[in-house]
């Protein structure tokens, strides 16, 4: 897979911002008769080259669905400060043991009783592709000054939005 730096590329670091504080993303998948699934996956803070991490089981849906098909989608939202990122990517299986090591912290024990040295533990990288996100400045002024807007001028109030290659 390409191990470029996915933050090099123009808006990277701001979409990078955007999702380093929201901890859980919706990663959608498909299976093999194409049908698209999503889940929630607590997110690992991206890498120093932009790859997204996330821990799973070894052996499940998502890791089949992987295994056939890698590219994979990642919707992240925070209603409270309106941003919404979406990013696609290529995925892999990672179960390098020092990987692992390294990612691993103790509130994971929730999803994984038995800690890291389970052979079941394993984990998705994500090299990022394409991202594209929606940032509305101070939700709660701009939903008012938006609704303030729309009943004056019949405008809605402009959020900003950018397409980023990662590639």
């Amino acid at each position: 897979m390409h191990q470029g730096n996915h933050r090099d590329h123009a808006g990277a670091q701001k979409l990078f911002d955007l999702i380093k504080d929201i901890k859980v993303a919706m990663m959608t998948t498909a299976d093999p008769d194409g049908k698209l699934y999503s889940r929630p996956m607590w997110s690992q803070d991206a890498d120093e080259v932009g790859d997204l991490w996330f821990f799973t089981k070894l052996h499940s849906p998502k890791t089949a669905e992987i295994s056939k098909d890698n590219q994979v989608n990642l919707a992240y939202s925070d209603p409270k400060t309106q941003t919404y990122v979406s990013v696609a990517g290529k995925a892999e299986i990672v179960t390098d043991q020092a990987i692992i090591d390294d990612k691993w912290n103790e509130s994971l024990k929730t999803w994984f009783p038995n800690g890291k040295d389970d052979p079941e533990v394993a984990l998705i990288r994500v090299h990022p592709e394409k991202g594209e996100y929606w940032d509305s400045p101070n939700a709660t002024m701009l939903h008012l000054y938006g609704y303030v807007k729309a009943a004056v001028t019949g405008e809605s109030p402009k959020t900003e939005t950018a397409k980023v290659d990662l590639r």
